[in-house]
């Protein structure tokens, strides 16, 4: 019996990247899949809860539903929360955590909120059998999220556990290393084929080469990981985690194409060469240091997908130069390929001197970016298009 109202599921993700996850939840054989803001809401068994977890390569956390519930009050929240029945959910001995968020509602304090939902659940195990689970804030067994919207209330468990740009390949990193799904969303974005040739120029600790040789390989993003919090829940069937992880290990391919990153910096080199080593994709990533100024493109084509510096470190007139560099190099290079930068330096990127085919709002952290696309064509665009 499910300890679950429903079939609904929610996939948290970032902002920019909704309708990217909502084809890939299709994908993975959701249904009902449908984009909300910095997630998508889907439908789906007990199977398809765990292959969102192993496959998604967009998805930030998956959330199961457990509750509605109008609270305005301290107390309407205590009685929502208590009126579950926990212990048919998770064992007494179980740690929890709860996180809180909080919309134009009566109860706006994210911590009290969190606070008098943590009462609630010690107070239903005190009652029922004179003690109480413990309170982890860390790395609980059991993470529950509660959500006010205009004093409606959602609460839910946490499946993943830790987020799931946690891939477990990053063994090192850089200065802001761009977030797994982020990586895995840009990919997306672009468009690749998973065929052709896909090019890193400024590739950091190697973030952007691995999901794509992940990719380009079936390689599900969970495949480095080894524990999801639902693993801790009553209604967990090993046997049905067991079909999910062997299904989808089967389903891997080769990849005949070249996935090159490369970086100035040696350090750079050196942080990706260990997370390279660590997937066990050093045989097919091929990693070099060189400037993006003497950087030639394989021949054939394929995808380049440029994270540069976006100004918060450097001068500015090192970024015009950067960029004007960026340019330069693609127009002169990289005939036949599909180009992407992406930067939260407006100025800095019109200096790149291509005219953007497709343009994307997305977010670095707290930076809102720019995801630009260019085609880059032999001669100009007039004669190509003559």
């Amino acid at each position: 019996m499910s300890i679950f109202q429903d079939d609904r599921i929610i996939v948290k993700t970032l902002s920019g990247l909704e309708d990217a996850l909502v084809e890939e939840l299709q994908q993975i054989g959701a249904s009902q899949v449908t984009a909300l803001r910095r997630a998508v809401e889907c439908r789906g068994d007990q199977e398809i809860l765990y292959k969102i977890n192993y496959q998604s390569r967009l998805g930030l956390v998956v959330i199961k539903p457990l509750k509605t519930f109008y609270a305005e009050t301290p107390d309407q929240l205590y009685e929502g929360v208590r009126s579950i029945d926990w212990m048919k959910i998770f064992d007494i001995g179980k740690t929890i955590s709860v996180k809180a968020s909080t919309y134009k509602s009566a109860l706006d304090h994210t911590q009290y909120i969190s606070q008098k939902t943590k009462d609630a659940i010690v107070d239903y195990f005190r009652d029922k059998f004179g003690h109480r689970p413990s309170v982890d804030t860390f790395d609980a067994d059991i993470q529950i999220n509660i959500h006010l919207n205009e004093n409606q209330c959602e609460i839910g468990l946490n499946s993943s556990g830790n987020p799931l740009f946690k891939r477990g390949y990053r063994q090192a990193t850089g200065i802001a290393p761009i977030n797994e799904v982020l990586a895995a969303g840009l990919i997306a974005l672009s468009g690749w084929d998973k065929k052709s040739n896909f090019i890193d120029p400024m590739c950091g600790s190697g973030t952007l080469a691995i999901e794509a040789a992940m990719l380009s390989q079936n390689i599900p993003s969970g495949y480095y990981r080894d524990h999801y919090s639902f693993f801790h829940w009553s209604d967990y069937e090993r046997f049905i985690w067991k079909k999910v992880k062997e299904e989808a290990d089967s389903a891997m391919i080769d990849y005949d194409g070249i996935i090159l990153a490369t970086d100035i910096s040696p350090k750079s080199i050196e942080i990706a060469e260990k997370n390279i080593q660590y997937a066990k994709l050093h045989k097919d990533i091929q990693l070099k240091q060189i400037d993006i100024k003497n950087l030639n493109y394989p021949e054939g084509n394929g995808v380049i997908i440029i994270n540069p510096p976006y100004g918060e470190r450097i001068k500015t007139k090192d970024i015009s130069d950067l960029y004007q560099a960026i340019g330069d190099n693609l127009k002169l290079k990289a005939t036949g390929y599909d180009a992407w930068v992406i930067s939260s330096d407006l100025e800095a990127i019109r200096l790149i001197g291509l005219r953007p085919h497709k343009r994307h709002i997305v977010f670095n952290g707290s930076l809102e970016c720019r995801f630009n696309g260019f085609k880059v064509f032999k001669g100009s665009k007039k004669d190509q298009y003559q």
